[in-house]
């Protein structure tokens, strides 16, 4: 008897769905596992180069789990295991990801089934993930794996090129910068993980509560930028609100407060950010033991 393999990402760039098919090439070219690959689609698309202020208008709705109608799938009526690939929008997953979730044909797919999480990104997913263990957990689904490709290049690198590739379409490295995106190398590598999947599904594995990805360098955890991403989702969360109350996607009011904050962002990212990596920097030797707790957390359920 087949296993069932469903298989759903949201990908703007092209990134991601390249990321998923070398998972899932494998899968499709085993015998005895039947694989369903489909694309989230929102009903009204997001525009791909972003602008400026069409990027920061979902900025609130991204936060806040606010999701997008989506088009309904067609997919069997339940799975042996669904793998789900998403990108991180303002420290939170994408929106039409969010929507879908909140369907109602998602209530019925994910119950009781194991999911592995897919996730290609800059460098911060953190808070991401903890919103979809949130949403998973509500679905009556089990996260049995996480796989996370970030960027190549610098975080201070990338804060350059990541805005630069979303609103422009360009991706290519310029000056002393290195292109933007995961590395190559790193998305053809993603095959190993769709073989031992496959492996593990002949196999019953995917039954047992263990991670079937765990030693394989699925997930690496920045410390470093564990207290970036906690301190930057909580002024998300005041930011996102005083968005919201200026007025709808769009409108005037919420550009005005986007503008605003684009500015504090800046100035935040030239004069705080520098004194708080001086200051983690001399308190680490301090906090070696409480730092290693939160890798280990965070890089749950697969490790290293």
């Amino acid at each position: 008897m087949s296993k069932k393999v469903l298989v759903l990402y949201y990908s703007q760039s092209g990134q991601l769905q390249s990321v998923m098919k070398q998972i899932v090439t494998p899968l499709a070219e085993c015998d005895s596992v039947h694989c369903d690959f489909l694309e989230i689609t929102p009903e009204t698309p997001y525009p791909y180069p972003w602008s400026f202020y069409e990027f920061f208008n979902v900025f609130p709705e991204a936060v806040y789990l606010d999701g997008c109608p989506v088009k309904p799938l067609e997919t069997e009526d339940e799975y042996d295991l669904i793998i789900l690939g998403y990108t991180s929008w303002f420290l939170s997953p994408s929106i039409p990801v969010t929507g879908f979730l909140q369907s109602d044909q998602a209530k019925n797919l994910f119950r009781d089934t194991p999911v592995i999480t897919v996730i290609a990104c800059r460098d911060m997913w953190l808070m991401a993930q903890e919103k979809m263990k949130t949403m998973l957990s509500d679905l009556g689904a089990r996260l049995l794996d996480n796989i996370v490709l970030t960027d190549q290049g610098k975080s201070l690198y990338t804060f350059v090129t990541t805005p630069r590739w979303m609103l422009t379409g360009k991706k290519d490295s310029f000056w002393f910068f290195p292109p933007a995106g995961v590395h190559t190398e790193d998305i053809a590598s993603a095959f190993r993980f769709g073989k031992r999947i496959c492996n593990a599904l002949q196999h019953d594995e995917e039954c047992a509560t263990l991670p079937l990805l765990s030693n394989m360098n699925a997930v690496n955890v920045n410390g470093k930028l564990i207290a970036t991403e906690h301190i930057a989702h909580r002024s998300f969360l005041i930011w996102c609100k005083l968005i919201k109350k200026a007025g709808p996607q769009g409108s005037s009011g919420r550009n005005v407060v986007i503008t605003i904050y684009t500015v504090f962002l800046l100035t935040l990212v030239v004069t705080v950010v520098p004194l708080n990596m001086l200051l983690r920097k001399l308190l680490a030797p301090f906090r070696r033991k409480a730092l290693a707790r939160a890798v280990h957390y965070y890089e749950q359920p697969s490790g290293k």
